[in-house]
């Protein structure tokens, strides 16, 4: 098997986590468990994803988050979407949407503002705002036309997914202080990665990418426990 085109654990969640920010590692891995997902693994015992397995495990975050469905329930319907599928059928069956996925060449390239409402389903207001606060940044064209980056669409999706939760732009104002703040902790842990002695420029670029996904997987456990324990105070998030 070629490893082409596949991704490490570490990878789809950075792939996913913009779309889906209490995504981890540890959730993926629970998840495999269950059975949602069955990743290829490498001699050393490695998990490689393909585009399908992150396709799959997509449309397993985008189920939960939309439709609030049990995992067993979800199971269920992945498997009638594979025998329909085998069979010419409905490629997700029951009825359920596919989520909005972006190709390489829509992601890598910038878009006019203007066409937010077809490519991202936000409208180009709330894709401004999200601008204003400082979420995204805009390009300019040479005819001085605003462009949105296309990584930043998975992005949008999560702060439109938000506002349906009563979670306007205005209140993502605290994550983008937060992240500036927290950038020069990271950039200092991963100094010692960066300036690794006897490595080429693409091992040490490798080993940093990787470092960063370990601490970026284990700094969204510690902040969503915490946010979970602090609303739990006041809000019950479990049975007794």
């Amino acid at each position: 098997m070629s490893d082409a085109g596949y991704l490490t654990i570490g990878k789809v969640v950075t792939k996913l986590q913009g779309q889906y920010p209490d995504l981890s590692v540890s959730k993926i891995r629970y998840l495999e468990d269950e059975g949602l997902l069955n990743p290829s693994r490498t001699p050393g015992g490695y998990r490689l994803y393909s585009p399908r397995d992150v396709k799959r495990l997509e449309t397993v975050l985008y189920l939960q988050k939309t439709r609030f469905l049990p995992l067993a329930v979800i199971k269920e319907e992945l498997e009638r979407s594979e025998k329909n599928e085998a069979g010419g059928g409905d490629a997700l069956g029951g009825g359920f949407p596919a989520p909005p996925v972006d190709d390489d060449e829509t992601t890598n390239k910038l878009h006019d503002i203007e066409h937010m409402p077809d490519l991202v389903g936000a409208s180009v207001s709330f894709v401004r705002q999200l601008v204003e606060v400082g979420v995204i940044s805009l390009r300019r064209s040479p005819h001085g036309r605003d462009l949105v980056d296309g990584h930043d669409f998975a992005l949008i999706r999560a702060c439109l997914e938000l506002r349906r939760f009563g979670i306007e732009p205005k209140n993502l104002r605290q994550y983008v202080i937060s992240a500036n703040r927290e950038s020069a902790m990271f950039e200092q842990a991963l100094v010692p990665f960066a300036k690794r002695q006897g490595e080429t420029a693409e091992e040490r670029r490798a080993a940093v990418a990787t470092a960063f996904d370990r601490m970026l997987a284990q700094t969204n456990t510690v902040r969503a426990s915490l946010l979970k324990r602090a609303v739990s105070r006041s809000i019950p998030l479990t049975e007794d």
